[in-house]
């Protein structure tokens, strides 16, 4: 048996949560049967094959981020706890997406895995009486900077196989029966949530986003059942609470943006990062909304190796009534950084946001990605012309994909093209 092949049956046998049927149980992580050059679960075992001489007891000390974590599954019995390395210093990096520019998708997962996560279970409704651990995940939530926490687990935490392309990754994880979190300064405007009982969560998020208060540091406050009235607050799981914050954000920054003055030309922001490929259009129109995504063959969500995966969701200017479920969150955080792009410059604008997703992007990290790298696309000087056609040989050139595909996939563009032609008979 070769040494890859050993390693994945140790990673099983050590506490890894591997797909008993299917794949990767005849793979091995050695045949490439899921058509990856890479396999994601070998890169995981080897980056927890770092920490793992470092977690020899039960007893855990390091300083967290600050960061938590609340699971979905079993909801409203779910699972909360920190997340903190096995080391002392300023580890703020580790939890501040906003940071993460330019770093590459394995030093991202490197620097992520060497987060342990404990969990304590808890009724997410009603949590008022689950004792000291619940504060303390409260507290640690809201604090500013990194902080010292002790915690100690049932047994010595173990690795858990974590892919979701919305949650950020993270290493070992175990249950937990006592944890200790030195006193730290709050960010400021959490802290203000914290203690209004009477302002709803919505407004919490929106008045803590406009006066500064980064969106990673506001969807653990969210949470973490730190906003909202008194006894209605409730613990959310962190995939929710991501989406939800985006969501909140957006549609309180298109009620500007829906009825500012429309651009006055098509504009073109273009972008490449972590094997993701953007193109963003805006014209000039009033306010709608899409996003397309293009996952090509042996990503980390299309194992196929020759099929490409396309979807889209879209809204036009009343907005959204039902949950966009098949770009999922993603589509909400791209949603957050164009607005925030037509509120800085006072204007409104149909936008199309292109992405193709190419077979570097093996090992998912979550919807920061989509956020940061439309905000970072929409931070570059836009191409710019006098029609949409105009714009196509530029997209051509920079997307593997061409126009007649994206137009294929497009509401908006189709609803354009037919209101286009009805004015052109007139």
């Amino acid at each position: 048996m070769d040494n890859q092949s050993t390693l994945f049956d140790e990673m099983t046998s050590s506490g890894g949560d591997v797909i008993k049927n299917g794949l990767c149980n005849v793979c091995k992580g050695t045949r490439r049967l899921c058509g990856k050059d890479r396999c994601p679960l070998m890169v995981k075992f080897y980056t927890k094959k770092i920490n793992t001489p470092v977690i020899k007891s039960n007893d855990i000390a390091g300083s967290s981020p600050p960061a938590v974590f609340v699971g979905r599954y079993g909801y409203p019995k779910v699972e909360i706890g920190p997340l903190l390395p096995t080391f002392m210093g300023d580890t703020t990096e580790l939890d501040k997406p906003e940071l993460w520019a330019g770093k590459s998708m394995y030093d991202i997962a490197a620097m992520r895995y060497q987060l342990v996560r404990g969990k304590y279970r808890i009724d997410a409704t009603d949590f008022s009486k689950s004792g000291r651990i619940v504060d303390n995940v409260q507290e640690l939530a809201l604090t500013a900077k990194p902080v010292s926490v002790e915690t100690l687990f049932e047994r010595k935490p173990s690795g858990r196989i974590v892919l979701d392309d919305e949650i950020m990754p993270f290493g070992p994880s175990g249950k937990m029966s006592s944890i200790k979190v030195e006193n730290g300064r709050f960010e400021h405007n959490l802290e203000k949530s914290f203690y209004d009982t009477d302002m709803n969560s919505t407004d919490a998020v929106n008045a803590a986003y406009k006066n500064g208060t980064l969106v990673s540091e506001i969807e653990k406050a969210f949470s973490v059942g730190t906003m909202g009235v008194g006894k209605r607050r409730r613990f959310v799981p962190t995939r929710w609470s991501i989406t939800a914050v985006d969501d909140i954000l957006g549609k309180n920054l298109m009620k500007d943006v829906r009825y500012n003055e429309t651009i006055d030309e098509f504009r073109l922001f273009q972008w490449k990062e972590l094997d993701n490929w953007w193109s963003i259009v805006m014209m000039p129109v009033t306010w709608r909304y899409e996003m397309i995504e293009a996952w090509y063959p042996k990503t980390s969500w299309n194992p196929s190796p020759n099929e490409m995966i396309m979807s889209h969701d879209h809204e036009f200017f009343v907005g959204r009534t039902q949950y966009a479920d098949n770009i999922t969150g993603a589509y909400y955080a791209a949603r957050l950084a164009v607005t925030e792009y037509l509120q800085k410059i006072g204007r409104s604008a149909g936008v199309l946001v292109f992405r193709e997703i190419h077979p570097g992007y093996d090992i998912p990290l979550g919807v920061w990605n989509i956020r940061e790298n439309v905000r970072a696309a929409l931070r570059t000087q836009p191409y710019v012309a006098e029609s949409l056609e105009g714009l196509w040989p530029q997209i051509n050139v920079f997307m593997d994909l061409k126009k007649e595909r994206w137009l294929k996939n497009s509401e908006i563009l189709k609803d354009y093209l037919i209101q286009r032609r009805i004015e052109d008979f007139y």
